[in-house]
């Protein structure tokens, strides 16, 4: 396993939000097989223009990276091509941001043609500001391959990356247009035969594959979706059918044919470009009837990533759709599952035991019925 160091910095580096931002920051290196061997803070008033920290802490960092054999260095900030290049020079080893990290992740979650699009789109608009970093970056691995190791003919080779870059984002461009013009034609078929859709949503690492496998256990059918204890363990949205049963003892139950689609966690700070790479495949949010919002409650912070899912969905439109809050894993912090009679739309289950999945199925019928009535 590759080893790396975390460098966080800011105005307010004592507070606990600060430290859970660093936390995650180790939780995402994991997620792509890094070691965290040592965390570097520094109390900023405003970042400097060249290496974003001090000269000193860069050269604290450097004697560390060099004693200790460190293979990458992470930011958990977001850095400009001009100090992704300075820093590269001055530590001699990788330099990441916490936008460089996440993309990593999504390269190594994407299964679909569809995500890997999404990625690659995003991978090259990132890219495209930071070439001469990126290509210092990569001398530190061993060299670069392609076109980013000859000389071009004619023009500069970082010009000519250019061009190759921007000819691939108009190529991947119109074929994840082509894909949103099937889904939009498959969607408009769901709403003209008045079929119901629930998206599951929350930030990653909730649950939310791990439910929809539960829900779909217990009353549908189709593979299940792939789980993995890690943050942004899947990318790509999956949608399975739902019969649930609804009524009531005096009268014949029915069934209510749902479609369930499981989509990208959040995570806070997410880039914008990240979220509008992944903007077609939250169109199954934003079109959705009910969404389904699944907290970790066994996190301490939880609340901060129910808020920061909240936000999110307003970004891309879907601020508006009726929420059921799922306060998933009960089993891990050992509270009760059910309906609390206090709670508005908030239910606690455990979706790796199955325990609260049918107290939630009625209560997502209910509230479906009661939205096709008004």
């Amino acid at each position: 396993m590759m080893r790396c160091v975390l460098v966080g910095a800011g105005m307010m580096i004592q507070t606990a939000e600060f430290m859970e931002s660093l936390d995650e920051l180790k939780g995402l290196a994991s997620s792509c097989d890094l070691e965290t061997v040592q965390v570097f803070t520094q109390q900023l008033k405003k970042p400097d223009p060249a290496v974003y920290i001090g000269s000193g802490k860069v050269q604290e960092i450097a004697l560390y990276t060099e004693e200790n054999d460190i293979d990458v260095v992470i930011f958990n900030n977001t850095l400009s091509p001009l100090q992704i290049s300075n820093l590269s020079d001055r530590i001699g080893a990788r330099i990441l941001d916490r936008t460089g990290l996440i993309l990593d992740i999504f390269e190594r979650r994407a299964r679909t043609s569809e995500a890997r699009m999404q990625v690659e789109y995003a991978r090259l608009k990132y890219m495209l500001p930071r070439l001469e970093g990126m290509r210092k970056n990569l001398s530190r691995q061993g060299g670069a391959g392609g076109s980013m190791s000859n000389k071009g003919s004619g023009e500069s080779q970082i010009e000519l990356d250019k061009r190759i870059i921007g000819r691939r984002m108009s190529i991947l461009k119109k074929r994840l247009a082509e894909i949103e013009k099937n889904r939009s034609v498959m969607r408009d078929k769901r709403i003209k035969n008045n079929i119901k859709t629930v998206a599951l949503v929350g930030y990653t690492n909730a649950g939310k594959s791990t439910l929809m496998n539960a829900l779909v256990k217990r009353y549908g059918n189709g593979d299940k979706v792939y789980t993995e204890d890690k943050l942004f363990a899947t990318l790509d949205t999956t949608v399975r059918k739902l019969r649930i049963p609804y009524g009531n003892l005096n009268e014949q139950y029915k069934c209510m044919e749902i479609l369930l689609s499981d989509t990208v966690g959040f995570i806070s700070d997410i880039p914008h470009d990240l979220i509008n790479a992944f903007r077609s495949t939250l169109e199954e949010a934003v079109m959705a009837d009910i969404l389904l919002n699944v907290v970790d409650v066994s996190s301490p912070d939880h609340a901060m990533h129910t808020e920061v899912t909240l936000k999110t969905l307003a970004e891309i439109g879907a601020g508006a759709i009726p929420v059921i809050t799922v306060m998933n894993k009960c089993d891990v912090s050992g509270i009760e599952t059910g309906i609390r009679p206090s709670d508005d739309n908030r239910i606690y289950i455990s979706a790796g035991n199955g325990k609260g999945i049918e107290e939630l199925a009625e209560m997502l019928t209910k509230s479906l019925f009661r939205k096709n009535t008004h």
